[in-house]
């Protein structure tokens, strides 16, 4: 018998095996049959965009800077000398800030010290700490659609990710409480929460937030809530609750927020995460050989911003000029023949495309930039493939509408080409 050569060992090897590289790709819906790794549906669309000259109304970022004053406290920091490692959990005047900030908004009382940690953004808190709070043998509950992010970081952890769907409704996305009930079982560790919520947009209500604070002590469950947009809430009859604020949830809760979406500056990075004292242990536990620290020059700019009534109404400001942004787009829309689920949170919208013609979201996104110079995302991104939530949102599409108003004046008459 002819000796394998040690090469052909590997191959083999490689082609039986799965690496967890593959496992987070296969997780985010991002793994191709020969077993490679395809680039994310936003990197997909946003090159798209590039190459066809569309307007890019799928991935979401400003075109627009944030304050002046904040940019240039940056440029201040930089200039006397903030350039090396800062502390590991952050700089003391940040946390302070943040700690501020929490009990100013919402009556929740920290210690910066112990009880705040400062990351890089929210997607390094909220991967810290799936990662130090689960493993193998846990679920993992988020809703659906979600963030892609946490379906990644679910399986770095070696976790297993459930979901509970969100339907439609003529008041935009709101929860199916029969859907969460379901959901919740004697494995879940981990409630992973997102409101307001992208990508719906949906702003969960304060009795909606009740049943999963109830479900969540009722099984020992802990909940990081993904708060990066609790500014951008853009109806008066509607306020954003962390859940952290209801009755027994203040000691089960990590709540995660950061800079970028509050204050349009999305290329820092500045996030954090604050709770318990244990539970941030553990979260800078791990969080501390992942970056370790970033962002030294852009926390004492962050923690100004955070404390600065200046900065206080040029987000207000922001706030009033999404909504009006929300409305242009949604009408526009509806115009072009889309049936839109209107958010009352964030900077997206979501529209169903079953009414021109098209059953799938992702087909329709990819055919977009030559039908009308628009670009959007697939809704698809967003869920389990063949889930029952997957199923129904099948036809729909993501557009942000954190774009300068003559852009998004263009992508709507653009859009109108759909109806011919």
């Amino acid at each position: 018998m002819t000796a394998e050569h040690p090469d052909q060992a590997v191959a083999r090897t490689s082609a039986t095996r799965t690496d967890r590289w593959q496992q987070v790709a296969r997780a985010a819906g991002l793994l191709d049959a020969d077993g490679s790794a395809r680039p994310t549906v936003f990197a997909e669309m946003s090159a798209l965009a590039t190459r066809t000259g569309a307007l890019n109304l799928g991935q979401g970022f400003p075109d627009v800077d944030g304050p002046a004053s904040v940019a240039r406290a940056a440029a201040e920091a930089i200039a006397s000398g903030a350039n090396q490692y800062p502390p590991g959990p952050g700089i003391p005047a940040l946390r302070e800030a943040i700690a501020a900030h929490q009990q100013r908004r919402y009556g929740l009382v920290l210690d910066p010290r112990t009880q705040v940690l400062v990351t890089a953004g929210a997607t390094e808190a909220l991967a810290a700490a799936v990662l130090a709070l689960t493993g193998p043998g846990d679920e993992v509950l988020t809703l659906e659609p979600f963030y892609d992010a946490y379906a990644a970081v679910i399986a770095l952890a070696g976790a297993t990710h459930t979901t509970a769907g969100l339907r439609a409704t003529a008041d935009g996305f709101r929860l199916d409480v029969e859907a969460l009930r379901a959901a919740f079982s004697d494995r879940t560790r981990l409630v992973l929460l997102n409101t307001p919520h992208n990508p719906t947009g949906a702003v969960l209500t304060r009795e909606e937030l009740a049943v999963i604070a109830e479900l969540a002590t009722r099984y020992d469950a802990l909940v990081i809530t993904d708060e990066v947009y609790e500014h951008l809430v853009l109806d008066a009859d509607r306020a954003h609750v962390p859940i952290a604020t209801l009755p027994g949830m203040a000691g089960r809760t990590l709540t995660v927020s950061s800079a970028g979406k509050t204050f349009s500056f999305t290329g820092w990075k500045i996030g954090w995460v604050c709770g318990p004292a244990h539970l941030v242990d553990a979260v800078r536990t791990v969080k501390q050989f992942l970056t370790y620290v970033s962002g030294a020059p852009f926390q004492p700019a962050v923690a100004f911003a955070l404390q600065d009534e200046g900065v206080a109404a040029w987000v207000d400001a922001l706030v009033t000029s999404l909504a009006r942004r929300r409305d242009l787009l949604c009408e526009g829309l509806t115009a072009a023949g889309f049936t839109v689920a209107r958010p009352h949170g964030t900077y997206f919208v979501l529209a169903d495309a079953a009414g021109l013609g098209f059953d799938d979201g992702a087909r329709l996104c990819r055919e977009l930039p030559a039908r009308t110079g628009v670009v959007g995302v697939p809704v698809s991104a967003f869920t389990h493939a063949g889930s029952s939530v997957d199923d129904a949102l099948r036809s729909w599409v993501r557009f942000t509408f954190v774009k300068r108003e003559d852009v998004l004046v263009e992508a709507v008459d653009r859009l109108q080409r759909l109806r011919g």
